[in-house]
């Protein structure tokens, strides 16, 4: 292994960095980590479950793929959440790729007290009872493999078992704290 060498010009220079600059966030700080994240444009994802009969879920971009071989993906959950429960407690969990048409339904899901499964909700239980949202670009079931902790919240890896990818749209995405469509 070399030495690292000096930072590309597009670094600019180190030796000038002011913490100042960094809106106001200190080194390693929550607020740096939000800084930066706001920056980083991620899909938009609902996962559902079902726990003792009643329906949960919550707005997720932290979902990444994890491995095609076994089909494992992840996603964080605070277990603060109201929904923590509900994933908790579930075997298998419904995970939903939003169109950009679904900016309510991902607004939905993602505030606190909100009837999420009220009667605007296109809904229906699917493959092991795991709530299935309609009009989403894909869907997935998938069985809970481990519940990793971290820090406040849970690291889910989850199996997929069930799946259908074939509706129709342009993904949702977030960035800059808000809801956004893909541009060409």
């Amino acid at each position: 292994m070399t030495a690292p060498t000096a930072p590309p010009a597009s670094f600019g220079s180190f030796d000038s960095f002011d913490a100042d600059r960094s809106a106001g966030s200190l080194p390693g700080s929550p607020e740096l980590l939000r800084s930066v994240f706001r920056r980083h444009a991620a899909g938009v994802a609902v996962i559902t479950a079902a726990s003792g009969g009643r329906p949960a879920g919550f707005t997720a971009t932290s979902l990444n793929s994890v491995s095609a071989d076994p089909p494992l993906l992840s996603f964080t959950i605070g277990t603060g959440a109201s929904s923590w429960p509900a994933v908790r407690d579930s075997e298998y969990l419904g995970v939903h790729i939003l169109g950009e048409h679904q900016r309510e339904l991902a607004g939905l899901f993602a505030r606190s007290g909100a009837d999420r499964f009220g009667p605007d909700t296109e809904w229906a239980p699917g493959p092991q009872g795991v709530p299935l949202l309609g009009g989403v670009l894909a869907w997935l079931v998938c069985r809970v493999v481990a519940r990793v902790p971290a820090g406040a919240h849970r690291v889910v890896i989850a199996e997929a078992v069930a799946g259908d990818p074939a509706g129709e749209g342009r993904p949702l995405l977030y960035h800059q704290g808000r809801f956004n469509a893909l541009r060409d």
